[in-house]
C-alpha cells in the first residue's frame, strides 16, 4: 500500500506541475475570457488517460505501479476530468447508458451547485 501511495504521489506532483506549465503556456498565447487553459488541460488529460488505459489493456504499460503512476498519479494530478471521462466510457462500454447519463449530468449539475453553495457560504463567513 505504501509503495502504491508513493507512485501516486510522484505522478500527482508531476501532473500538477505539468498542469501549471500547460495552463500558463496556453494562457499566455490565447487571450480572452474563454477558459482555454482548462479546456486544453482537460482534453489533453483525457487523451493521455485513454492512451495509458488502452496501453494497459494491451499489456504495453508495465506493471501495476507504472499504471498507478501514469493514471491515478500523473493524470489525476493533471486533471481529474480525465478520470471522470474514463469512468463514463467504462460505464458506456459496459452497456450502462442510463448510469452514464446520470453520472455525467449529475456531476456537472451538482458540481455547479456545490461551487455556487461554496461561494454563498464564503460570502457569509
Amino acid at each position: 500500500m505504501i509503495r502504491s501511495i508513493i507512485f501516486v504521489a510522484l505522478g500527482g506532483g508531476l501532473g500538477s506541475a505539468l498542469r501549471f506549465i500547460v495552463s500558463k503556456l496556453v494562457q499566455d498565447n490565447m487571450p480572452g475570457i474563454f477558459p482555454y487553459p482548462t479546456l486544453t488541460v482537460n482534453l489533453l488529460g483525457c487523451l493521455l488517460i485513454g492512451l495509458f488505459y488502452g496501453m494497459s489493456a494491451r499489456g504495453n504499460i508495465g506493471n501495476d505501479s507504472v499504471k498507478l503512476l501514469l493514471t491515478t498519479g500523473l493524470c489525476g494530478g493533471f486533471t481529474t476530468f480525465s478520470t471522470f471521462c474514463n469512468e463514463n466510457l467504462s460505464l458506456m462500454r459496459g452497456g450502462h447508458a442510463f448510469a452514464t447519463l446520470l453520472y455525467t449530468g449529475g456531476s456537472v449539475m451538482l458540481g455547479f451547485v456545490a461551487v455556487a453553495v461554496g461561494y454563498w457560504i464564503a460570502e457569509r463567513v
